[in-house]
């Protein structure tokens, strides 16, 4: 039997996806960062890899309710960097 990949739900759209198909976001002293290697410590969130969904968070403010606090502009910049390298 193969192994199966775990599955985390994204804090959009509530939707359960494989990790791989997910975006790890970390709210650390320095502000909110892209866990890449998924280590990162601290609350960490689970966003979809899609323009559609980061948007969607940027509008319905998900993430500042998930997180607590107020998000710049500038990590939904990130976010959308992110997703075009990737």
């Amino acid at each position: 039997m193969g192994k199966t990949e775990p599955l985390r739900m994204c804090a959009v759209s509530r939707e359960l996806l494989p990790k791989s198909k997910l975006i790890r976001l970390v709210k650390t002293p320095l502000g909110i960062e892209i866990d890449n290697k998924k280590e990162l410590s601290g609350r960490g969130v689970y966003i979809a890899k899609s323009k559609e969904t980061i948007a969607l968070a940027k509008k319905k403010k998900t993430l500042s309710k998930v997180f607590k606090c107020n998000i710049d502009e500038s990590v939904y910049t990130k976010l959308e960097g992110y997703i075009d390298g990737n």
